[in-house]
């Protein structure tokens, strides 16, 4: 695989910039949760929407457009994203009520679903096998750049600009990437030809919407069960279904035919499930139990994605030389440690405890996402590099999904549908305790399933 370097250049600066929007914007809207609940007099259960209806729909459109994208064009795609994830970050900047937001979060999940599940792609496309894994770690220390940038400029921003100002500045990010994605000459489709798979599509989305909102639900609503029900039901018919059709929208083989997929998917959607709420719960506890402004928490909470910058091209530069499962694994082992300390912090807890905490937490999941993403794109083969892309990050988008919905009804049992502030403080700080036990038993397993994967093949195009 030999790329023109001007066609690297481009498509590494474009998913960089890309890949930088979405996390930063993650992270500093968690800082403006408090503030948008006072301006929409809005409850936790509510507030949590704000997050998990940008995750619902980026996890249920990632797949089906990674697939569309293999079909017609992986930059058609990608440009396409970038555009809707731009405009919809603007209008969300603009919106009148609390319903509002949820549903132009929506909005912006199916672009994010469109650039996610291609930038990846593309730059495996673009680059070999030898180059793959230190460009992956560029790539995962852009994410953490802008999930460290995101609590402290989103915390200054949220306190002396207003909430909407996240929105605005993440609108012009994206229009950056526009920009630069016009510039890359060429364009990948591994699949070309094949016809698109709509009934898998639509039993996929339906199913997995149906299951996540329904999680989600399950401790506030008395008809979630059955929605739960429907939705595995769908889940079930879709398996089903795969199996039965020529042109599938995932080859289910990759799973039981490729050990390393199957376990490093699987791993990567328990590190998520146990890591990603870390943020939104201890922003809670920062503000509310501690009683810290939100830049003074963004500030702390940047110790985190801190490490993670520092450290994911070294992890994952180091997945090239030495098998990607011993690298992650160590990696899970130390995020369960960390989020095991964390289920410590009381009100009294000093804060360089807290960000020491932090610290084992961001390097062990530095340690872990690079190195785990090398595996996973380097176990497929070419044509399938944009359903890789995608499973990835449906399993990334699925566990963010199943922490925000763990974390929300732990909350939820504790503080119920009361306003957040000072009266609820402490039973606020019982529900983060018990919140980050949970994540850290969940951690512990993930190590496991980050050892079975077995060893990677390093050939040209990776495939089994």
């Amino acid at each position: 695989m030999n790329q023109d370097p001007l066609i690297k250049k481009y498509a590494l600066i474009t998913v960089l910039v890309a890949s930088f929007t979405t996390p930063f914007m993650g992270s500093a809207v968690n800082l403006a949760i408090p503030t948008i609940g006072q301006e929409f007099d809005s409850s936790a259960l509510l507030l949590s929407w704000v997050v998990s209806s940008y995750l619902l729909s980026s996890a249920a459109f990632l797949l089906p457009f990674g697939r569309l994208a293999d079909l017609v064009g992986r930059k058609k795609v990608f440009i396409m994203g970038v555009l809707i994830f731009s405009v919809s970050s603007l209008l969300c900047g603009l919106a009148w009520s609390i319903q509002a937001l949820i549903g132009l979060r929506l909005l912006q999940g199916v672009g994010s679903a469109m650039t996610f599940g291609t930038g990846m792609a593309i730059l495996t496309s673009v680059y070999p096998p030898q180059e793959r894994g230190r460009v992956l770690g560029f790539n995962v220390a852009t994410v953490y750049t802008g999930l460290s940038l995101g609590p402290v400029l989103g915390g200054a921003m949220n306190q002396h600009l207003g909430w909407e100002s996240i929105f605005f500045l993440n609108a012009v990010i994206g229009l950056a990437a526009l920009v630069s994605a016009t510039k890359i000459k060429g364009e990948w489709a591994g699949a070309r030809g094949e016809s698109f798979d709509t009934t898998g599509s639509v039993l996929y989305m339906a199913g997995l919407v149906a299951f996540l909102y329904a999680f989600s639900s399950i401790a506030t609503s008395d008809t979630a069960k059955y929605i739960l029900l429907a939705g595995l039901v769908l889940l079930v018919l879709f398996v089903w279904h795969e199996l039965k059709s020529k042109s599938p929208l995932i080859d289910l083989k990759l799973f039981s035919r490729n050990v390393t997929f199957a376990m490093s998917n699987l791993a990567a959607l328990i590190n998520y499930s146990a890591t990603f709420a870390v943020t939104f719960v201890l922003s809670l506890v920062l503000q509310v139990v501690m009683g810290y402004s939100s830049s003074t928490a963004g500030m702390i909470l940047l110790a985190q994605p801190v490490m993670m910058a520092l450290l994911s091209p070294f992890a994952g530069t180091l997945s090239d030389r030495v098998q990607p499962r011993i690298v992650s694994s160590i990696g899970m082992a130390l995020s369960a440690i960390g989020l095991f300390l964390l289920s410590f912090v009381v009100k009294e807890t000093p804060v360089w405890l807290i960000v020491g905490n932090l610290m084992v937490l961001g390097t062990g999941f530095a340690l872990f996402s690079s190195p785990n993403m090398n595996a996973i794109m380097g176990s497929v083969d070419k044509r399938f590099y944009g359903v890789a892309s995608s499973t990835s990050g449906t399993m990334r988008l699925v566990g963010q999904a199943v922490s925000v919905a763990v974390a929300t009804m732990i909350i939820d049992l504790y503080v119920g549908s009361a306003q957040l502030g000072p009266a609820v403080a402490e039973q606020l700080q019982r529900s983060s305790n018990v919140a980050f036990i949970v994540f850290a038993v969940t951690c512990v397993g993930g190590v496991f399933a980050s050892l079975a994967r077995g060893n990677m093949n390093r050939g040209e195009t990776g495939g089994r």
